[in-house]
C-alpha cells in the first residue's frame, strides 16, 4: 500500500517517514530561491525545515523560481504534491526518510513580470540560488563575462530579463522604486567566494542598462559568501521506485543524500535572516578558509577520481573508492599537492577532514555516480583543480599529480574508455573539448590552448611538461598503469 505525497496524505506518510511538526498553512514567504534542484532541497531547505520544526521563524518560507525548462518541469512535479519533498538521508548504518515542507509555492517559469513583482514584495528579504557552477557567466579567472549573449540581451531588455541576474536587477530596481530595503542575494553554489562572484554578476548585468543603479547595488546590497556541503546524487527512476518500495511513498522527484551536511556563512544581510545558527549553520566573519578546504579537498577530490574511474568503466563513486589504485591515487594527490597549499582552517585538522571525505566517498548507500562527477568539467576544473595547480606552481612546487588530473580529463574527452566503450559527454563545451582532445594525442598543447579554462596554468613550462608526459603515458600504457606509475614515483620523468 502506497500513498501519493501531498498535504492531505501526510498522516499516511508518517507511518514510514518523519513529517513536519509545523503547520505548513501557517508559513509565510521570506525567501525566493532560484534553482530548486536536488542540492537545494537536501541542504538549504533542510536547514529551514529543521528551524520550522523548532517552532521558529515561520515567516521565512521559500518560494521557488527558475528560468530554465528544467525549472518548469520541477515546478510541475512539485506543484502536484503541494511542494513537499521526501528527503532520504543515508549513512552506512542507517537510512531514514523525512518529508519536508519549507517551500510554499513556485513562481511560473518564463514569466519575468510575475517573478519581478514577487521580488518587489516587502516580505521577501533574501533571494538565494543554486544554479550550478556554470550558471554565473564567468571565465577561468572568475571574471564575469558581460558579453555573453544572454547577459547582453538582458542589458538591452532590462524590463523583460531572461537570466537570474537580470531578474534580480529588475527586482532590486522595483524595490528601490517602492522605497523598500533591498533583499540580500545569497549564493549556495560551490564556487570560491560565491558571494563576490554573484555580486559581480548582478552589478555587471545592471551596468549594461543603468550604470548609476549598478553603483547603488554595489553600495547597498549584501552578497554573503558561503560554503555549502552535502553529497546529493541525481534523482532518477531508480530512486523513485526505491522510495515507493521501501517507504510506501510516491514522490514525483525525491532526494537521496548522505547524512552529513555543512553550511558556513558570512553574517552579512541587509534585511535580516532566519536564526539558522540554531540548526547548525556556522556564521563567520570570513568564510574563505572553509571554502578553500571544501572546494579543493572535497570538490577537487571528486574531480580527481571522476575521469580515471570513467576511463576504467566504473559507474559508482563508492566502487571507484574501493578500487585500491584509484583510492591510493586520490590519497597521494591530496596529501602531496592539495592539502599542503590549503590555508589553515579554524579549529580544523585538514588531515582529519580528508579522512572524513574518504569515508563519505565510500558510502555505498548514496549511489553517487561517476557520470555526475564527470559532467560540466569545463566549468568545474577551473574552480576545483586548476587553482590548486596554480598555487603549487607559484610556490615552486611540482604538479605531477594535478597535471595528471588534467591529462585524465583530456584523455576522457577523446571519447572512449580504455576498454573501447563510448563516453557520453555532459558539458557545454563538449564539442570543442572532444575535437581538441583527439588532436592532443599528437600535440598536447592543443588542449591547453583553451585560455578560458586553463588560464595562467597553461603558460607554465613545468605544467606543460608534466601534462604532455602524463597524456602520452595514458595513451601508451592505459589508465591503470599510468596511475600506478604515479604512485611509484615514476611518472615525472
Amino acid at each position: 500500500m502506497t500513498c501519493k505525497l501531498s498535504l492531505a496524505t501526510l498522516s499516511e506518510a508518517a507511518k514510514t517517514a518523519a513529517i513536519p511538526h509545523y503547520d505548513r498553512q501557517g508559513l509565510k514567504a521570506g525567501i525566493v530561491h532560484f534553482g530548486v534542484g536536488n542540492f537545494h532541497r537536501a541542504h538549504q531547505a533542510i536547514y529551514l525545515d529543521d528551524l520550522f520544526n523548532f517552532g521558529k521563524d515561520h515567516d521565512w518560507a521559500i518560494i521557488g523560481a527558475g528560468v530554465l525548462p528544467s525549472d518548469a518541469a520541477m515546478r510541475d512535479k512539485l506543484a502536484a504534491q503541494d511542494y513537499l519533498t521526501t528527503v532520504v538521508e543515508q549513512d552506512n548504518n542507517k537510512t531514514a526518510a523525512r518529508v519536508t515542507a519549507p517551500m510554499i509555492d513556485m513562481l511560473p517559469v518564463g514569466d519575468p513580470a510575475a517573478i519581478i513583482a514577487r521580488l518587489a514584495e516587502p516580505d521577501i528579504k533574501i533571494v538565494s540560488m543554486t544554479i550550478t557552477e556554470g550558471g554565473y557567466f564567468i571565465d577561468a579567472s572568475g571574471k564575469f563575462n558581460p558579453a555573453h549573449p544572454s547577459i547582453a540581451a538582458d542589458g538591452q531588455n532590462p524590463d523583460a530579463p531572461s537570466t537570474v541576474f537580470g531578474l534580480i536587477v529588475a527586482g532590486l530596481k522595483a524595490r528601490k522604486a517602492k522605497g523598500l530595503i533591498p533583499f540580500t542575494v545569497m549564493s549556495c553554489d560551490n564556487i570560491p567566494h560565491n558571494g563576490v562572484v554573484t555580486k559581480n554578476a548582478v552589478v555587471g548585468t545592471a551596468q549594461l542598462s543603468d550604470p548609476a543603479f549598478a553603483d547603488w547595488i554595489a553600495a547597498n546590497v549584501a552578497f554573503p559568501n558561503g560554503m555549502v556541503d552535502r553529497i546529493t546524487p541525481a534523482t532518477g527512476q531508480r530512486e523513485i521506485e526505491i522510495l515507493r518500495e521501501t517507504f510506501g511513498i510516491e514522490d514525483n522527484w525525491p532526494v537521496y543524500c548522505e547524512e552529513f551536511k555543512q553550511w558556513v556563512l558570512e553574517d552579512k544581510f541587509t534585511a535580516g535572516r532566519p536564526a539558522l545558527q540554531d540548526v547548525g549553520v556556522t556564521f563567520v566573519d570570513d568564510v574563505t578558509p572553509y571554502e578553500h578546504m571544501k572546494i579543493r579537498i572535497l570538490n577537487g577530490g571528486h574531480a580527481a577520481i571522476a575521469y580515471p574511474a570513467a576511463l576504467l568503466d566504473i559507474h559508482f563513486v563508492h566502487d571507484a573508492m574501493e578500487d585500491p589504485t584509484i583510492r591510493a591515487f586520490l590519497a597521494k594527490l591530496e596529501k602531496e599537492e592539495i592539502i599542503p597549499i590549503v590555508p589553515p582552517v579554524p579549529d580544523t585538522s585538514l588531515q582529519d577532514y580528508f579522512a572524513l571525505i574518504e569515508r563519505r566517498f565510500l558510502n555505498p548507500k548514496i549511489a553517487d555516480t561517476i557520470p555526475r562527477l564527470a559532467q560540466d568539467g569545463s566549468n568545474r576544473q577551473p574552480k576545483f583543480i586548476l587553482p590548486s595547480t596554480l598555487d603549487n606552481l607559484r610556490q615552486g612546487r611540482d604538479v605531477v599529480g594535478l597535471a595528471l588530473v588534467s591529462a585524465l580529463w583530456c584523455r576522457y574527452f577523446a571519447g572512449k574508455t580504455d576498454s573501447g566503450k563510448d563516453i557520453v559527454f555532459n558539458d557545454p563545451s563538449a564539442e570543442r573539448l572532444h575535437e581538441a582532445a583527439l588532436k592532443a594525442k599528437d600535440d598536447p598543447m592543443i588542449f591547453l590552448a583553451f585560455k578560458d579554462i586553463f588560464g595562467e596554468v597553461a603558460s607554465s613550462d613545468v605544467f606543460q611538461k608534466r601534462f604532455a608526459n602524463a597524456l602520452k603515458t595514458l595513451w601508451d600504457k592505459g589508465t591503470r598503469e599510468t596511475l600506478q606509475m604515479y604512485l611509484d614515483g615514476k611518472l615525472a620523468a
